[in-house]
């Protein structure tokens, strides 16, 4: 996997905002009201799209070359670098709820000495699955 990324996103100008697109990644789109949150919201969706095609094991393209890609009059073309170590992290720790059935009176008896379910879950799993860090 690639420490970086950088791909070329069109951003298109109308009077209701900034609709971003990714020519090398089809169906990947965004939008935002000013060109600041457009580059925010590029690098945020290029980021999760990358994440997932390395989850899911896909090939990720090579980027058009900057010259390469044509626009409209209302089009801009922006480079956006997205730095995957970062973005792993972020999302590998992102915390995810889990529903769970316990007996009441162990509810009662947890609730009662102030047990944080999510905590002992976690250092139960750990344990289980011999972690010694978090990964």
């Amino acid at each position: 996997m690639k420490e970086s990324y950088e791909f070329v996103a069109i951003f298109n100008y109308a009077e209701d905002g900034i609709s971003i697109s990714f020519p090398d990644l089809p169906g990947v789109f965004s939008s935002a009201e000013t060109t600041e949150e457009a580059i925010k919201n590029a690098n945020e969706v290029l980021g999760l799209v990358l994440y997932d095609m390395e989850m899911d094991k896909k090939k990720i393209p090579e980027s058009t070359p900057l010259e390469n890609i044509k626009c409209a009059k209302n089009e801009k073309t922006v480079l956006v670098n997205v730095w995957m170590p970062l973005v792993r992290n972020e999302l590998d720790e992102q915390a995810v709820k889990k529903t769970l059935t316990i007996p009441q009176w162990l509810n009662k008896l947890a609730e009662a000495h102030n047990v944080n379910f999510s905590k002992l879950l976690q250092t139960a799993l750990k344990e289980y699955l011999k972690i010694k860090r978090v990964l």
